[in-house]
């Protein structure tokens, strides 16, 4: 019966240790979206300043 337990258990723990390292590839993916914005943004401004130059 102990042997069911500890293995349950030790399922749980993979299961939560498989979640962490999605959520944590989630993290990543949406920070790498926002600096993607941000440097479209930069490079819509440097376009519009240039453009303001010629």
């Amino acid at each position: 019966m102990l042997l069911i337990h500890e293995e349950l258990a030790r399922a749980r723990i993979r299961d939560r240790h498989e979640q962490a390292r999605l959520e944590g590839l989630a993290d990543r993916v949406a920070a790498a979206r926002r600096w993607q914005r941000r440097a479209e943004a930069a490079s819509r401004r440097a376009r519009a300043a240039r453009d303001a130059l010629l």
